[in-house]
């Protein structure tokens, strides 16, 4: 699960679990930056979130969530143990947070960097490393 800012795509919570649940979101909302519209597909467990003073909006369709789906794309794409579960996964929720961690920090360091050079578009791995 992830919450994205729209103005510079970075993933600003991120949640690695079994469950998806209202309870989940709470958690992951009270430990991030809070915004003042959030946008969410019309999944039953984001109804129960309180979002007070910020306005929650479930979309139907896509239209206002491009960010997060395109950040759950790159996240599919770069992290192979999250394509298949027949080849590549994690036998350990630990080894999987980490990644994610890692992918997280690259992910919102490029994206800050196009967003102050947008001309340019670096490869992800060389904000790999520290």
């Amino acid at each position: 699960m992830t919450f994205v800012d729209r103005d510079t795509r970075c993933i600003l919570a991120w949640k690695v679990g079994y469950r998806r649940s209202g309870y989940e979101f709470q958690e992951m909302l009270a430990d991030s930056l809070q915004g003042h519209d959030y946008y969410s597909d019309d999944y039953q467990g984001y109804k129960t979130v309180l979002y007070s003073p910020a306005i929650h909006h479930p979309m139907k369709d896509k239209s206002q969530t491009y960010s997060v789906e395109g950040s759950n794309a790159d996240l599919r794409h770069y992290l192979a143990r999250l394509r298949r579960r027949s080849r590549c996964f994690s036998r350990k929720m630990e080894a999987l947070r980490n990644a994610v961690k890692l992918f997280v920090h690259a992910y919102n360091q490029r994206q800050l960097y196009k967003h102050r050079f947008p001309s340019y578009n670096p490869p992800l791995i060389s904000f790999a490393t520290p």
